[in-house]
């Protein structure tokens, strides 16, 4: 799986995918933002590598962050790289976590390929999985409702676990997250 590329933008497609040139090889990726990159311009993009029968995809980002919300958004039923991709071509992370904590339906679903249906699906399933930073209005990490629920039965509240857990990443073995967690709300 191809999971980092850096090379030079060779060319831009209409569709608003790239060709980017690595050491002489040509990968085509559908990116998130053409319109950030220029040809010949040297790039770095994170990879989700999408293999079917029929086809190998890739789909470029320009941070990691970005690749794990279009990974979180696929987890939704009803959602393809494409409708993901275009979530992400609509709106940056910031607004698309804004909508989906304030239950906003109705601006998810200006989402090209995303209907009502679809949008209030992506809201109840993401809705509480992302953690909004003070700055900005990024995600600063992606709580697993799992570990929130375990903390909340040992007695903390949101708003501790929350402030405990302010920008930090958790790992992503349940079990080293929830050893993480505890260690930071014993020590706050």
């Amino acid at each position: 799986m191809i999971g980092w590329l850096n090379g030079r933008v060779l060319h831009q497609h209409l569709d608003g995918s790239i060709v980017l040139d690595v050491n002489g090889v040509g990968y085509e990726l559908s990116v998130s933002s053409s319109a950030s990159y220029r040809v010949g311009e040297q790039v770095e993009l994170f990879v989700y590598t999408v293999v079917r029968t029929d086809t190998i995809q890739l789909y470029g980002f320009g941070s990691f962050a970005e690749r794990e919300f279009f990974e979180l958004l696929l987890i939704v039923q009803g959602v393809g790289p494409s409708t993901a991709l275009a979530a992400l071509r609509t709106m940056t992370i910031g607004e698309l976590t804004q909508a989906i904590e304030a239950g906003d339906v109705k601006k998810v679903s200006t989402i090209s390929g995303i209907g009502a249906k679809t949008a209030s699906r992506i809201v109840l399933e993401l809705k509480g999985k992302l953690v909004l930073a003070d700055t900005g209005g990024a995600p600063a990490h992606v709580a697993s409702s799992e570990i929130d629920d375990a903390l909340r039965g040992l007695g903390y509240s949101s708003q501790e676990i929350r402030q405990a857990l302010e920008g930090v990443d958790l790992p992503v073995s349940e079990p080293e997250a929830l050893r993480m967690a505890l260690s930071r709300l014993r020590r706050a």
